[in-house]
């Protein structure tokens, strides 16, 4: 490891500068973007890259975004070496070339400094729409990828400082609800000059070479801290496998398994999945890095700086091309970023665990969301947006505390927003009947996991297209130290379609018509439960019945808790006792 002599006060500052542009970016996507997805849900993500390319500072966003940047960044800078310049303006969004699936797309900034390129500043963000047979991308019909939209290699969308109008005007002529793409391509541009910007003044107060070896000492860091975890670990090689789940497309389950290696100061992860299939969950090895670095991150729970350094001591075999997790081309992969993905982030996670038990912890819940599309009577124009808001669910439990409501799903960790629900129904022509915290959808155990949601929508004049996607419909989020459920149902994942006063719950990826004076309303699982549910205070589950979070029957079956009346909350010691002892 290189030891470089840094004054701390001057590391501090330069890391805070860092922080603050990244948070700046972040901030000004929020303030600038066109649609629900970026300014309510915050669905993209922001990173600088110093000049080799490596990362040297990740925002504290999408995990399902931030992993694959960094062998996406790799790809663009090798597609164009020998080819940027100052001014130039990178689009890419292809999973053959490193990304996440093709709805996220990046723009890629190169920073120059008196004549040399130092930095990349890099955005992330998923598009309302990117072309294709199905508003939205996402096409459970889809057998390959041409049949999901527009598949967009490195280009440069400025060359030296020109912008490419033509290139632009080509890709939104292709996308849906045009004014919004245009205003969250503007948005992402806006951003990376942002940082662009706060990166020159740095280098401007400091000088190139302190601000260059503030951030070699940065990556040192991170590398420290995850070298450290690692020679904690006892050395050995440790299995985890996960059920991903059939949500329709006729193949069964599959299993996803993760063997991870460790040995000293470092470790080597094997990725074992099924061969791709012709159905939108096969994933590009760029996308299931990031399942792999968030399994590896819940397991780490690692302080400050997030940066590549954390990798340095990590190696990766995604398994043979043509796989699930390492699919290649025409494979279709839409839904990679939540299926597989969550999927191979709870194997890895597992294997880790494996590895240390003491740091074991309960799955989230898994994504089981809609998209809507339609005609926008009040504005004469065609709208299309993917609901965040349906696709929340429940944190898992850990050793010490219940987990979180509403945070999830796995794959974005917290990092999502719904929005407020006003805001959507102003944007589209939508009324939300319902959204709230669902009875008895956190997993049961001591510490139970956290509700999931329940979004319910109509469309107010005009039919309107719903597009499922996800899992987590029959399988419900991982437990653990000993987590059971015996109430199933209300931990996975539905979608009900009330029409003509019929309900109809739905299982599978769909693509469904829903006429005003129709209803939909996506339900989502909740987090695992973590140790004994039946070792869970007595008081605590009276608590979760008071405040809607376990319903009378829940407190019974899975608690093991004999509530006799729902007004005065009154426990029955004894039956309680009995059915515990049970």
């Amino acid at each position: 490891m290189t030891k470089r002599k840094v004054d701390p006060i001057t590391l501090s500052v330069v890391r805070g500068v860092l922080e603050t542009t990244q948070r700046e970016m972040t901030l000004t996507l929020e303030q600038t973007a066109r649609s629900s997805v970026f300014n309510l849900a915050h669905d993209y993500s922001t990173a600088l890259f110093n000049h080799t390319p490596e990362m040297i500072l990740q925002g504290q966003d999408i995990p399902i975004h931030l992993g694959s940047l960094i062998p996406a960044m790799k790809s663009v800078a090798r597609f164009f070496e020998g080819d940027i310049h100052e001014g130039d303006l990178i689009l890419h969004n292809d999973p053959a070339y490193g990304g996440s699936h093709i709805i996220d797309t990046c723009m890629y900034y190169p920073v120059f400094y008196q004549g040399e390129l130092v930095f990349w500043t890099v955005c992330k963000g998923h598009l309302t729409d990117i072309g294709g047979p199905v508003p939205a991308g996402y096409n459970p019909a889809a057998k390959e990828i041409y049949a999901e939209g527009l598949r967009i290699p490195p280009v440069k969308l400025w060359d030296k400082g020109k912008p490419r109008h033509d290139v632009m005007n080509l890709l939104l002529t292709n996308m849906r609800a045009r004014r919004d793409q245009e205003g969250d391509f503007n948005a992402l541009i806006g951003a990376c000059q942002v940082g662009a910007r706060n990166l020159r003044n740095l280098m401007d107060k400091y000088g190139k070479e302190t601000v260059q070896d503030c951030i070699a000492e940065l990556l040192d860091m991170a590398e420290a801290h995850m070298r450290k975890l690692i020679s904690e670990v006892p050395d050995g090689t440790y299995n985890g496998t996960a059920i991903l789940e059939d949500a329709g497309h006729g193949f069964g389950d599959f299993e996803i398994s993760a063997e991870v290696t460790i040995k000293g100061n470092g470790v080597h992860i094997t990725i074992s999945s099924p061969p791709q299939i012709p159905y939108f969950i096969n994933s590009y090895e760029g996308n299931s890095y990031s399942g792999v670095y968030l399994g590896l991150m819940m397991f780490a729970q690692l302080p400050p700086p997030y940066n590549e350094g954390l990798y340095r001591c990590v190696t990766v075999n995604m398994g043979p091309k043509g796989t699930l997790c390492n699919a290649q081309s025409p494979a279709p992969h839409m839904n990679c970023t939540t299926t597989p993905m969550e999927t191979l982030t709870d194997a890895v996670r597992l294997a880790f665990e494996q590895a240390a038990p003491q740091k074991v912890c309960a799955s989230w819940g898994h994504a089981n969301g809609c998209n809507i599309a339609g005609w926008d009577n009040r504005h004469n124009e065609e709208y299309v947006t993917m609901v965040l808001a349906s696709i929340i669910s429940g944190a898992g439990a850990t050793a010490n505390q219940d987990g979180w409501h509403a945070v999830g799903p796995e794959c974005c960790f917290g990092a999502l927003t719904s929005g407020d629900i006003e805001m959507l129904e102003h944007s589209y022509p939508i009324i939300i009947h319902r959204y709230g915290l669902m009875e008895d959808s956190g997993g049961a155990g001591r510490n139970r996991g956290g509700s999931g949601t329940c979004w319910e929508v109509e469309p107010l004049d005009t039919p309107m297209t719903l597009i499922t996607f996800g899992e987590g419909r029959r399988i419900p989020a991982m437990g653990a130290a000993g987590a059971r459920s015996a109430m199933i149902a209300p931990k996975v994942g539905r979608l009900e379609l009330t029409r003509n006063g019929a309900t109809e719950i739905i299982t599978d990826n769909v693509i469904e018509t829903i006429h005003p004076g129709q209803r939909a309303a996506n339900r989502n699982p909740g987090g695992g439960g973590f140790g004994n549910p039946f070792e869970r205070e007595v008081q605590k589950v009276v608590e979760d019945v008071r405040n809607g979070l376990v319903s009378l029957e829940g407190a019974r079956l899975d608690y093991g808790v004999v509530i006799t009346d729902r007004d005065t909350l009154t426990v029955d010691a004894a039956a309680t006792a009995k059915l515990r002892a049970a």
